[in-house]
């Protein structure tokens, strides 16, 4: 068998999305995802430009081998562009494979660990009663894990809290990323946020009780002591993890928080390799990995780097905000029902318009999460619903101090 086809397609219900579609000389078709949130289009042209016209002849059975040829052919390896790109292949030939045994994809990894995958899903508010009534939403919406993202006093607008005024309209949390040729401006005061933070989780506790998993994220904005600050004054709390708590790229900063808070640590939503785990997972510096299989090269590298975290206790808390598309988020479902490391998903429901060009078999009861179990990744692109949402060009926001320093986002 061979692959006859691969095309790429940009379409924007609610949000961008890049989706690759292969096609083989029987007719199977295989979809993957390539969605790089403000940088879509990079990634498009990078597949219909370098990649498609390489794909045409190929096996579309070696999985393995097209992901190494991708990879290590270009000779400039890695990056966001390139392993949403090979993630998307990747994907796709997953989803073939699947569709011709007929079986779900979990089952080619070896099958099911559990029954359903426990998800967790974002409360949030611009002040204490308006986050009372957005955990108790989660609640009844079946969550059983809820993030806590506040407003904090002195800054004006925040990461994750989706009460904050969108000029897209779009609940903040749902998609941050505003329309336009710029990206919008926020602002940002570390010591303000370290102030507030442990309040609300001490208010949320006290509401809620000590059962109720919480989760924060920190968004990459603290230095290494202060993060380890952060952690310490948290443990009281009994948080389920602090993600992102200080920029993962410097790796040995890991070690200085892990010296002074047991606070569980998840890192690496904007990792794109394995390779960027590699002293985390040694060394033990986090308790879960927070790779996306869209930003990460796909199912192939993200079962890898779960093996490899097995060996040290270490789980899974894969990335899945609305900016990976329902094919991505499908992807990596498989994944977590087949490894025996799994700890949590993150959750976030896509908009109604985003499931009419992505139509699924995923299921959300009771707070499990289940990939279904359709043949192959469980998700058709539906060609005519992406057509009538073209591209709209949007840019993440980005973050200043009080004295105008850009500041990580």
């Amino acid at each position: 068998m061979k692959i006859i086809a691969a095309e790429v397609f940009v379409t924007s219900p609610s949000r961008n999305f890049v989706t690759l579609r292969i096609t083989t000389e029987d007719g199977v078709t295989g979809i993957g995802d390539a969605t790089l949130n403000g940088r879509e289009l990079a990634v498009a042209a990078y597949l219909k430009e370098h990649v498609a016209q390489l794909l045409i002849g190929k096996d579309p059975h070696r999985i393995e081998d097209t992901w190494q040829f991708l990879y290590r052919s270009a000779y400039w390896r890695r990056g966001p562009v390139t392993m949403a790109a090979i993630a998307a292949v990747d994907m796709a030939l997953w989803d073939i494979k699947g569709k011709m045994a007929g079986m779900p994809v979990y089952q080619l990894l070896g099958g099911a660990s559990r029954n359903g995958l426990r998800a967790y899903g974002h409360a949030s508010g611009a002040d204490i009663p308006a986050l009372f009534d957005s955990v108790r939403e989660h609640l009844e919406l079946g969550y059983k894990s809820v993030r806590i993202q506040t407003a904090v006093p002195g800054i004006k607008a925040l990461y994750g809290v989706a009460a904050q005024a969108q000029a897209s309209g779009e609940r903040y949390d749902y998609e941050p990323a505003g329309r336009g040729a710029f990206p919008v401006e926020e602002d940002w005061d570390t010591r303000a946020y370290l102030r507030h933070l442990p309040s609300v989780f001490e208010a949320v506790r006290n509401e809620f009780g000590p059962e109720l998993p919480l989760l924060h994220d920190g968004h990459h904005r603290m230095t290494p002591i202060q993060a380890a600050k952060l952690g310490k004054a948290l443990e009281p709390y009994d948080l389920f993890w602090l993600e992102d708590c200080t920029p993962a790229e410097n790796q040995e900063g890991l070690r200085l928080v892990r010296q002074h808070t047991t606070t569980p640590l998840a890192i690496g939503e904007i990792f794109n390799t394995v390779f960027d785990f590699q002293t985390l997972i040694k060394e033990q510096l986090i308790d879960y990995v927070r790779a996306a299989s869209t930003h990460f090269g796909g199912i192939s590298p993200l079962k890898k780097v779960m093996d490899f975290a097995a060996q040290y206790q270490i789980k899974s808390g894969f990335h899945g905000p609305t900016d990976i598309s329902p094919v991505g988020f499908a992807a990596q479902l498989h994944v977590g029902l087949a490894i025996h490391n799994y700890g949590i998903q993150e959750y976030m429901q896509h908009s109604d318009a985003t499931n009419t060009v992505f139509e699924q078999s995923m299921t959300f009861v009771d707070g499990y999460l289940h990939p279904g179990d359709k043949p192959g990744i469980g998700v058709e692109f539906n060609e005519e619903a992406a057509a009538t949402y073209p591209y709209q060009q949007a840019y993440l926001p980005y973050n200043r101090l009080v004295d105008g320093t850009v500041h990580d986002w």
